[in-house]
């Protein structure tokens, strides 16, 4: 008989975060981007960049703070790619040369999704040819 209320409790916490883990709450500004890291940290490696880009087209598209925590409070992940497609085509059908040189919203993720990748990369992954003759040789080797 003790053991019920602890267990009630635990279900009833248990359910409350499963509820709220996976919609962006957008009650305000701060909590909208404090849902969206949470939720982008739990989707799979292949999706993040995709629903980043996503909510960022959204909230280049809606300037008003109203209008956008509106659009995005209560949406899932999908929902929010989704809504970033839709806008991909608004905006390659309207004519806007940031998109134009992309056939697909694939093809425009592969490539901020590379873009992503090379940024994490050390300096010595990266190798830069000087093409300047007079330079010398301007490798450092350190030895640790």
């Amino acid at each position: 008989m003790k053991k019920l209320p602890l267990i009630l409790l635990m279900l009833s916490s248990m359910t409350l975060v499963a509820c709220s883990g996976d919609k962006i709450n957008a009650h305000s500004e701060k909590t909208a981007y404090r849902s969206v890291k949470m939720i982008k940290n739990h989707l799979h490696e292949e999706m993040r960049v995709e629903y980043e880009m996503s909510f960022w087209m959204i909230r280049d598209e809606k300037k008003d703070n109203a209008e956008f925590l509106a659009a995005v409070d209560g949406k899932k992940a999908d929902e929010i790619i989704a809504m970033g497609k839709e806008i991909y085509t608004q905006r390659k059908a309207a004519g806007v040369a940031e998109y134009q040189q992309y056939k697909t919203w694939e093809e425009m993720m592969a490539k901020y999704d590379r873009d992503r990748i090379s940024q994490g990369k050390p300096k010595t992954d990266i190798k830069e040819k000087i093409s300047d003759p007079k330079s010398g040789n301007r490798d450092v080797v350190y030895s640790m």
